[in-house]
């Protein structure tokens, strides 16, 4: 029996000899490799906190004190050592999560995997603690993986700091990477922090020394001591966390049980705000992790684990390098073009750019607000920057593109990548919501392309416009086909009629365009005519679209982003105020949190799928249409 099956709760690693955990830590790290190599997952920064992880779990009396992870990705390890070691479907619809999840057990207390949050939550924690009398209550918060590269995290910090009496340990989980390796000014002062050991070095060779001087030793050391703030600015920089009125303990070896431990616990008896700075390696004890330099095997898909070549290797080409692809294109035509990031070079596809570019490349770190804004002043400067994130970050910068892009008349193009159900990552990762909240941008042109032709036209178009923020967005995965347009009827294309008298109006938004192909072949057979269009900009609404409407009998418009303020509700106001009179109804997301699971499986739960879309347009019909329209012979 692995030592590893005998661990169902944090209370049985107390029981544990050196050696055992010792030998607990390489079992966990071999399921690791085993486990998310089948699945998925992020397998990088799990091998680097196994340690850390077992260390938190002996010396605090986790649910009683709350241990946080920020980010999420980083708590597999916390999930085997509460009594979760089913990892054959994580990621999977009924499986784990790959975040800390709420639902899954009384330890995990917090599931939003969005960076630079958990230290909010600790402050809060560690105030209601003590407000409502429950002082020996400890609040742990884990923050890694780039995360204090945040504007969030400082702002806690500050607050952290107002009491001295208030019992919070912060552990920095020190990778030097979020995705890649991390950048900034923070980082290089945690690279000083890692590589500096004059301080400890001349404490301790002077203790000794001055201990054996007699009389005059002890007293001038503990004089010395009393000083040691002076040399603690001398030697390190670390001052800067004491100085917001932190108590600091570090950088100790991540990967030493021993000597995390006691940190820890020392951290614990403290009282008040502890900062604990460990030192890991992203991808420890796995190899071709450790020599990976792009991202450390961030996350990895199913793969063989000793090749490291995937089980199910894609056929097809994927959005994000299609996007990439053209804007390294356009940057050699247009050198005014920049490109900005938030910690993720590489998953939004600006590596090309960034190697034919890098002066002209910019990654803000996770600091997404800090992005926007940096890119308003760009713009402001004379330049034309493209910041790529995924979509579902956008949401945390919405103040920026409003009031610092948008309100200054700005050129700027946002592409989000990710947009609409992206599946396994789970509810904070579906981009469903960028659609919905840009809606109330003024001046603000929205592109939902449908293919990679168009995804290469809408972001030549999009840059072209200079007084105005401009937004290209894409789903996660493989393009499809292209889907030829039979005519362009003022900014929109139709792509199909099935009847000499069309009945039903589809309108596809973006990549939905294949599923209302399908979806009008299906009703024609119902009996039901239509003609498939896609809008190509979605915002504003293209006068052509209520032209169209008014020649139909329906309009059924079909999103990949939340139903609530969406496509569907502009183009219904658009015909309203045109004076457009047909009934319309929306597809699209359900405004629910959704749960993880693969993005065709829960595609299909929503019925955006041909079938679905076919299913739900034929019961409107039915009920809206006096008749069954011109095509009724073919029915049944």
């Amino acid at each position: 029996m692995s030592l590893l099956s005998t661990v169902q709760g944090p209370a049985d690693l107390r029981r544990l000899s050196p050696a055992e955990l010792g030998q607990l830590a390489d079992e966990i790290r071999e399921f690791l490799v085993d486990a998310v190599t089948r699945t998925g997952g992020h397998l990088g920064p799990n091998l680097g906190v196994v340690e850390l992880t077992i260390a938190l779990h002996r010396v605090f009396d986790s649910p009683y004190d709350r241990i946080l992870w920020d980010t999420g990705h980083q708590s597999y390890v916390h999930k085997l050592l509460t009594g979760r070691q089913d990892f054959s479907r994580l990621r999977m619809q009924g499986g784990l999560s790959g975040y800390p999840s709420r639902a899954e057990s009384e330890h995990d207390l917090i599931e939003n995997s969005h960076a630079s949050t958990a230290l909010g939550y600790a402050d809060g924690l560690a105030k209601a603690h003590q407000l409502l009398g429950t002082p020996g209550r400890h609040t742990v918060a884990v923050i890694g993986d780039g995360a204090l590269t945040g504007g969030m995290a400082w702002e806690a910090l500050n607050n952290i700091a107002e009491a001295s009496d208030r019992p919070l340990v912060i552990v920095v989980n020190d990778n030097e990477r979020s995705y890649a390796r991390t950048i900034g000014g923070l980082a290089h002062h945690l690279a000083t922090l890692r590589t500096t050991q004059g301080y400890e070095r001349f404490l301790a060779l002077g203790k000794e020394a001055l201990q054996r001087t007699p009389l005059v030793g002890q007293p001038l050391f503990d004089a010395l001591h009393g000083a040691k703030k002076g040399f603690k600015d001398a030697f390190t920089p670390q001052g800067m966390f004491e100085d917001l009125g932190l108590k600091y303990l570090g950088p100790i070896d991540g990967h030493d049980l021993g000597a995390m431990e006691q940190a820890l616990r020392q951290a614990r008896g403290f009282g008040g705000p502890v900062i604990v700075h460990c030192l890991t390696v992203k991808g420890r004890g796995y190899r071709p992790a450790e020599q990976d330099e792009a991202d450390r095997f961030h996350a990895v898909g199913a793969m063989d684990p000793y090749t490291c070549l995937p089980v199910s290797p894609s056929a097809g080409v994927s959005w994000t390098s299609v996007f990439g692809g053209e804007l390294r294109a356009l940057g050699a035509e247009r050198p005014d073009l920049v490109a900005i990031t938030a910690a993720m070079l590489q998953p939004v596809g600006l590596a090309e750019f960034a190697a034919a570019y890098p002066e002209r490349t910019f990654d803000v770190g996770i600091a997404e607000q800090h992005a926007v804004a940096s890119a308003a002043g760009l713009a402001t400067g004379g330049l034309h920057p493209v910041v790529a994130v995924y979509a579902t970050f956008l949401n945390r910068a919405f103040d920026q593109v409003l009031m610092d892009v948008a309100l200054h008349r700005l050129g700027v193009t946002f592409v989000l990548d990710r947009a609409g159900v992206t599946g396994n990552d789970g509810a904070s990762h579906n981009g469903m919501w960028d659609m919905s909240i840009l809606q109330v941008v003024p001046g603000l042109r929205l592109a939902a392309p449908r293919d990679a032709d168009q995804l290469r036209a809408q972001l030549r178009e999009a840059v072209e416009v200079a007084d105005a923020p401009t937004v290209v967005r894409f789903p996660k995965g493989d393009l499809g086909p292209v889907v030829p347009a039979l005519e362009r009827i003022g900014g929109v294309d139709v792509l199909q009629r099935t009847g000499p008298i069309p009945e039903i109006l589809l309108v596809a938004v973006g990549a939905m365009a294949p599923a209302c192909l399908d979806a009008a072949a299906l009703l024609l057979a119902e009996g039901f005519s239509c003609t498939v269009v896609d809008p190509r900009w979605v915002k504003p609404v293209d006068p052509a679209l209520p032209e169209l409407a008014a020649a139909h009998r329906l309009v059924v418009t079909v999103e990949d982003n939340g139903r609530a303020g969406g496509v569907g509700s502009a183009i219904a106001q658009a015909m309203r105020d045109a004076g457009v009179d047909v009934p319309l109804r929306d597809l699209g997301i359900p405004q629910e949190f959704l749960d993880h699971a693969g993005r065709g499986e829960l595609m299909e739960e929503i019925g955006l799928t041909g079938t679905g879309v076919a299913a739900q347009t034929a019961v409107f019909a039915k009920h809206l249409l006096p008749t069954r329209g011109a095509n009724q012979h073919h029915a049944g």
